[in-house]
């Protein structure tokens, strides 16, 4: 074999092994490794390989979901959780009468304070703020609570300190003492109203057949003095000018008369009438207003 045909022999035989080293490092290697010079192959447009099903896109900062705390109870919730039920006060002893009431249990409750110097006026019957004052001067002098109520334990010591009331001494007939009755009063049938001692007498022929305290008015509404008469009997009469109750009201001077009179009952002399003479024990004047007629005579006097 002659030199030329083994130089070309080798020539081909080092082709061959670069052509397939080129094949074995695979399919983006330039053909030029090969020593062709050729051009090099077009990219493959085959798409990359993909999983079967898409990865799950990771949240960002914002959408991620906060973690879940415990709810907390409110504070004044939680506090009313722990604080124990308090217990119920235990409540007083019963009250048996107080201030606004009226009966004869009032009248002898009254008369039994009167007996222990505490209540300077005759019984009414009518629990105002004077007898509120004396039931609390009672208590205090007990040793017990100043409501100014009568309870049960207050009505019970009072009751052991006291005896029965009379008759006279549930129903004197005045507070005051009576002078001699003015001679203008000793004929007839009469209402006999002294300002001298605050009584009135319901008298006939002379004899006192009921007597009571009385009212009236202050020196800017006098009451008249005078002798007059019933003109009108009003059971449940009301004042048109004062809008005030005038119960029982026997007038005998214009719009002035004869008649019950809760807050005298309630509050002693410390007031007036508007120019009336005023009762305040209720029961009396309920008597004296059925037995006094239209036309019988009033006298008032000083």
């Amino acid at each position: 074999m002659s030199v030329h045909r083994k130089l070309r022999s080798m020539r081909v035989a080092v082709a061959l092994a670069a052509a397939a080293a080129a094949l074995a490092a695979g399919c983006s290697a330039s053909a030029d490794a090969a020593g062709g010079g050729g051009r090099s192959a077009p990219p493959s447009s085959a798409a990359p390989a993909t999983s079967e099903e898409p990865a799950e896109p990771s949240a960002t900062p914002s959408e991620e979901k906060p973690e879940k705390k415990p709810e907390k109870k409110p504070e004044a919730e939680a506090s009313a959780s722990r604080t124990p039920t308090p217990e119920p006060t235990p409540e007083g002893p019963e009250v048996l009468m107080a201030v606004g009431d009226e009966s004869e249990q009032v009248r002898e409750l009254q008369a039994r304070l009167r007996a222990e110097g505490v209540f300077d006026r005759s019984p009414t019957a009518y629990y105002g703020p004077v007898t509120a004052d004396a039931v609390s001067a009672f208590q205090e002098d007990r040793g017990l609570p100043r409501t100014g109520e009568t309870d049960v334990v207050t009505w019970e010591r009072l009751k052991a300190r006291t005896d029965e009331p009379a008759r006279d001494e549930l129903y004197p007939p005045t507070s005051q003492a009576m002078e001699k009755p003015d001679p203008r009063c000793n004929e007839g049938r009469v209402l006999c109203v002294s300002k001298r001692s605050d009584t009135l007498r319901w008298m006939k022929d002379g004899e006192v057949l009921a007597a009571m305290d009385v009212r009236f008015g202050s020196q800017y509404t006098p009451t008249r003095e005078g002798v007059f008469e019933v003109f009108l009997k009003s059971r449940h009469h009301v004042s048109t000018l004062y809008d005030t109750p005038m119960p029982y009201a026997m007038f005998f001077s214009g719009g002035q008369a004869v008649h019950y009179s809760a807050d005298f009952a309630a509050n002693g002399y410390a007031g007036a009438s508007h120019g009336c003479v005023n009762v305040r024990d209720e029961a009396k004047i309920a008597k004296l207003f059925g037995e006094v007629r239209v036309g019988d005579k009033v006298v008032v006097y000083d």
